[in-house]
């Protein structure tokens, strides 16, 4: 995420709802959700934060981020796929990052499934990314969490070997990464943008 103070973001601009709970939503909202993101690690890094996050609130991963960065040697795949037991209770023992041994253990797990990708991982997450338009929402409440494209990305990680990615979770990834454009109507964001993001 872009380094920014929340001093130097306007307030006055209108926002999707959830973007207002939070100083860290607000940069979080304006400068990265929604924005097409490209690049096997930093994909790899959203899928495994998604992942964390189940059960949890976003804000917590956000504020968790820099840790979590820290703990994972940066996303970068070669080097989690690497990870072996001394690894895991390390990041066990890190009050930095959330200490869930299934989701540590998948993150690592998951490194090695994406090295094992001939396309490589963000070719493969961007091929589920819808091509046809459709409405923009009005409000959050009509802003789905699932879509016949993530449910066919979480079988396909899972038919690949990836775990802790569900049809949710994976609707989330693409919403973060401008897979899909779900900014409501209102929202600045959306007004700057005439149609969604596509790969």
């Amino acid at each position: 995420m872009a380094e920014a103070s929340v001093e130097s973001v306007e307030p006055d601009r209108q926002r999707c709802a959830w973007a207002n709970s939070a100083p860290e939503y607000v940069i979080y909202h304006d400068e990265e959700w929604g924005t097409p993101l490209h690049g096997d690690d930093a994909l790899f890094e959203r899928l495994c934060l998604e992942a964390f996050q189940s059960g949890l609130s976003w804000i917590t991963i956000l504020r968790k981020r820099p840790a979590f960065r820290a703990a994972f040697a940066g996303f970068a795949i070669d080097r989690v796929a690497e990870f072996g037991p001394e690894d895991e209770a390390r990041l066990m023992a890190d009050a930095g990052i959330v200490r869930n041994r299934a989701k540590i253990s998948a993150a690592v797990r998951n490194a090695r499934a994406a090295q094992d990708l001939p396309e490589g991982l963000s070719e493969l997450l961007w091929s589920f990314a819808p091509t046809a338009d459709r409405p923009r929402a009005g409000t959050l409440a009509e802003v789905p969490a699932t879509s016949a494209e993530s449910v066919a990305m979480a079988k396909e990680l899972k038919r690949r070997g990836f775990v802790f990615v569900g049809p949710t979770t994976a609707y989330a990834l693409m919403q973060a990464t401008g897979m899909v454009d779900d900014h409501v109507i209102d929202c600045f964001r959306a007004q700057s943008h005439s149609e969604p993001a596509r790969g």
